[in-house]
C-alpha cells in the first residue's frame, strides 16, 4: 500500500559519487532541506533481484536528503560496486513533496550509468499531477477505511530509520 517511488542504478564513477553528494547538499542549502553523508564500513542493505529478496553486505556511503517530515528520506546508498536501490514513500507528504521527488531524482541521473524509476504515483512517467493526486487520495481512502475498521490501529508510523509505515494493526 502507499505511493512510493522505487529506483535503482549505478554511478558513473567514484567521482560522481562525490558530485551527486555535492548537488544534493546544494539542494538542501537552496531549499532549507537537512542533509547526511554517512559512510559505513559494513551496511546491510536489503535488496531484490529477480523478484526475490537477497542482502548485500559490505561497505556503504551516501547522502540522505529529508524532503518533508510527512515523507521517508530520500536515501542514497551505495554499495561497493556504485550500485543503490532504494524507495522513498511520498503519499502522506502531498502531491508537490512527491512531483519534487521526482524532479530531484531526474536532476541527478546524469550522474548515473543507468537509473531505472518505477513511480507507484505514475508521475515520472506522465508527469500528470492529476492522475498523481489521484492515487494519492484513493490510498489514503483505503487506509482511512481500514483504520475506521480497526481501532487499534496506528497511521502513519515512522520507523527508527525514518521510513514511514502506512498502517500497522
Amino acid at each position: 500500500m502507499g505511493v512510493t517511488v522505487h529506483f535503482e542504478g549505478r554511478l558513473k564513477s567514484a567521482e560522481a559519487l562525490s558530485s551527486l553528494a555535492l548537488r544534493i547538499e546544494e539542494i538542501g542549502r537552496a531549499e532549507t532541506l537537512l542533509t547526511e553523508r554517512f559512510e559505513n564500513s559494513q551496511a546491510k542493505l536489503g535488496r531484490v533481484r529477480d523478484e526475490r529478496p537477497w542482502d548485500y553486505v559490505g561497505p556503504s556511503k551516501g547522502i540522505l536528503l529529508y524532503l518533508h517530515d510527512d515523507c521517508d528520506p530520500l536515501r542514497l546508498e551505495f554499495d561497493r560496486e556504485l550500485y543503490v536501490q532504494e524507495w522513498v514513500k511520498t503519499q502522506f507528504a502531498g502531491v508537490d513533496t512527491h512531483i519534487r521527488l521526482i524532479q530531484i531524482l531526474r536532476d541527478i541521473e546524469g550522474f548515473f550509468q543507468t537509473l531505472a524509476v518505477n513511480d507507484e504515483g505514475e508521475y515520472w512517467e506522465s508527469e500528470n499531477r492529476e492522475a498523481l493526486a489521484k492515487h494519492i487520495r484513493r490510498c489514503n481512502e483505503v487506509i482511512a477505511e481500514f483504520a475506521a475498521k480497526n481501532p487499534h490501529a496506528q497511521v502513519k508510523v515512522k520507523d527508527p530509520n525514518g521510513r514511514l509505515i502506512d498502517l500497522i494493526e
